[in-house]
């Protein structure tokens, strides 16, 4: 059986149980409040037993269907939620009133995290030069939390800045849906972000390809950012990635890649002379960014691919954990043993002793530490 957004709006929560089979990693992303975190297997195995009704959800309201109808099948009152998250999404972006949305998200970043945000954002521009004056900077937006709080630093940085540069603000369409595609232009609006939307087909290029779509698609939308970037007249593109990003990034490395590298807070594009690849969040923390979120009660997209389309990432079938989630949840467990240990991760990048290094790459060379072994004064 299923249910509209519109009947579960009318039930009352002591009746029901909201359940999000959608997974931690979605619900990072947002979730219906009320709702409960439970995966697929826990709840045909240990169904709530208070005879409440059982409201189900996925991404799209695929897998929650034959969920509902298994559940149903052992004489539990279980609904599946039309359309998924996404539904529901869309019905609460009608609701809400654009003006005093923005106006309060605004007010949020000039006040109550000018600190962790702001003041954060700010020192990532000054520390690594990432916008100097005459730049033309492309940001680049993927309907997510983090690129849509990039996109309103930049706002705020242009109206205080004394450096004088151009912003233009773009997303790319790399094949979305109807509604993920909405639900971007409605964010984009309500937040007051005047994107420029173009097109292509890197979602339908990648979904065949068994080895590494991911990764493969993120290097073909990097590319079109930049090309389009280029003809917009900018010399930069501006990405979201923030600290949390940065130390994943450095333990995968080591521990799927065996070696030692960081995600940077800038680059030289190999591809498109002239062009550079900065990240503005590089000192901002994850926790932060979501804090700002839910403070103003935001809503965005997660992926959107195809593969979220068919609810691959509510699948039962765990086919959830990427080696990113793993990472994440690894430097957690980390983290209650030793509450320093995000920093230290990130500091690690920053106190590199060649002289107590095997080998290292610059460039194409390979440099051992037999090479400057006697002229190296070293204790034991």
């Amino acid at each position: 059986m299923e249910i509209s957004v519109e009947k579960l709006g009318e039930l009352q929560p002591e009746d029901c149980v909201i359940c999000d089979i959608r997974g931690e990693h979605d619900r990072a992303y947002g979730f219906i409040p009320g709702s409960v975190g439970i995966s697929a297997e826990e709840l045909l195995t240990s169904p709530p037993a208070d005879g409440k009704k059982l409201i189900i959800y996925c991404a799209r309201g695929i897998v929650s269907v034959d969920l509902a109808d298994e559940l149903c099948g052992r004489g539990l009152e279980a609904y599946s939620l039309e359309g998924g998250y996404i539904a529901w999404l869309r019905a609460e972006m009608r609701r809400r009133n654009d003006e005093e949305l923005r106006e309060r998200v605004e007010q949020s970043i000039r006040k109550k995290f000018r600190v962790s945000l702001m003041s954060k954002f700010i020192k990532a521009l000054k520390t690594y030069q990432l916008v100097n004056e005459g730049d033309r900077v492309a940001v680049c937006i993927s309907g997510g939390k983090d690129s849509m709080l990039m996109a309103k630093l930049f706002q705020e940085l242009k109206r205080y800045s004394e450096v004088n540069f151009e912003v233009k603000y773009l997303v790319m369409d790399p094949g979305y849906n109807a509604d993920n595609r909405r639900i971007i232009e409605d964010n984009a609006r309500a937040l007051g972000i005047p994107v420029t939307i173009f097109e292509t087909d890197i979602f339908e290029s990648v979904y065949n390809v068994e080895k590494s779509p991911c990764y493969l698609c993120a290097r073909m939308r990097r590319g079109y950012l930049y090309r389009f970037a280029q003809e917009l007249g900018c010399n930069k593109i501006a990405l979201g990635h923030h600290y949390d990003d940065v130390i994943e990034t450095i333990l995968m490395g080591m521990l799927h890649g065996a070696q030692i590298q960081s995600m940077m807070p800038k680059l030289h594009s190999t591809n498109f002379p002239g062009m550079e690849l900065i990240r503005p969040l590089y000192l901002i923390r994850e926790d932060d960014i979501k804090a700002w979120r839910d403070r103003n009660d935001l809503h965005f997209i997660q992926c959107a691919c195809h593969f979220t389309d068919t609810c691959t990432t509510c699948d039962p079938n765990g086919r959830t954990v990427s080696k990113r989630m793993e990472i994440k949840q690894l430097i957690a467990q980390l983290k209650k043993i030793n509450p320093s240990v995000e920093a230290n991760i990130f500091r690690s990048m920053e106190n590199v002793n060649l002289n107590t290094v095997i080998s290292y790459k610059q460039g194409d060379q390979v440099h051992s530490f037999l090479d400057r072994y006697d002229e190296i004064q070293g204790k034991e």
